[in-house]
This record gives C-alpha cells, sequence and structure tokens, in this order.
C-alpha cells in the first residue's frame, strides 16, 4: 500500500499513532496496519505490545487488541491523516456507528510537539488524555513525551487516568 500524498512534505518529524480493532482477526488487522503505514511514508520506530481493551462509550461490543507505534515520518499531519485513512479505508473499515465495532481504527495521538485544531483533525488527538486504552500503550512507546496541552508526560497522564476500563498486556 503506497500513499499518494499531494500534501508537503516536511523535515523528519516523530508522531505517536494509536492502532485498535475489534472486528474479524484483530491480530491480523493490527499487523497489517502496521505494514500499510510503514509503506505509505513512516519508519516504524518502536511498537508497543498489544493489549486488550475493554469498550469504552459503547458497552456491549467485542472487546478491542490496542497498539502504539512511535513513527518517523515527512508527512505533514493531514497528509499522515490521509495516510491513516488509506490504511483504515484498505482494511475495511467502514464508519456505520460511532464508537461501535470496527475492522480498524488509526488514530494520530500525538505529532512532534504540534497543536492541531479543527474540524478535520486535532492534535493532541482530543480525548487521548482520558483514555486508558491509549494511554497505556502509548507510555510503552514515549513515556517521557509531553502533552503539548497539558505539560505532562505521557507517563504522568497514565498515572493520573481515572478511566476504569480494563487493559490487559498480552505480548
Amino acid at each position: 500500500m503506497r500513499h499518494r500524498s499531494t500534501g508537503t512534505r516536511e523535515a523528519a518529524s516523530q508522531a505517536v499513532v494509536g492502532l485498535g480493532s475489534n472486528v474479524g482477526n484483530r491480530r491480523s488487522q493490527l499487523q497489517r496496519a502496521v505494514e500499510g503505514l510503514a509503506g505509505g511514508g513512516l519508519e516504524i520506530l518502536q511498537a508497543s505490545s498489544l493489549y486488550l481493551t475493554e469498550p469504552v462509550d459503547y458497552p456491549g461490543q467485542p472487546w478491542f487488541l490496542n497498539q502504539a507505534l512511535l513513527v518517523r515520518t515527512r508527512l505533514s499531519p493531514y497528509p499522515l491523516l490521509a495516510c491513516c485513512l488509506e490504511v483504515e479505508e484498505a482494511l475495511g473499515r467502514q464508519r456505520r456507528l460511532p464508537k461501535g465495532p470496527r475492522t480498524l481504527d488509526v488514530d494520530i495521538l500525538l505529532y512532534d510537539e504540534r497543536i492541531v485544531s479543527d474540524p478535520k483533525l486535532t492534535i493532541p488527538h482530543p480525548r487521548f488524555h482520558l483514555r486508558r486504552f491509549a494511554l497505556t500503550p502509548a507510555a510503552e512507546v514515549a513515556a517521557g513525551w509531553k502533552h503539548p496541552r497539558l505539560g505532562l508526560s505521557v507517563a504522568g497522564l497514565l498515572e493520573r487516568c481515572r478511566d476504569p476500563a480494563q487493559v490487559v498486556r498480552l505480548t
């Protein structure tokens, strides 16, 4: 899968990308997502363990597998978003029910120290600091990375997280 970006390329940046799946072969979906992102111009610097996570916001659906990636890329935030959406689509993501079951979810959690806030893209991810399923794998690959709005490290955010949802490390 090769991302066809018409956006600008920048000096190499780092980002933390969150992956999640709760439909079909979740482990395979995450592996294929990693491969798709690498084919789209992201250098995977580190991948977290896989985590089995309790659904949040929409109970009664299957549990998720989640993972975080620390990546280096020359894609600026909007072409990176396009790459993430392309990988989701290629792996069968259909947006039928907000927060509902999905084959794949690929989210930009952090991008350098950037803050982006508009209707198409919000960085840092707006609920990242509130979600144990995102913070736990992210802390494995970027514990010391500071949240540019809150000024706390990812590890610090995880320590303070009040989300009661279960997160179980698998690998």
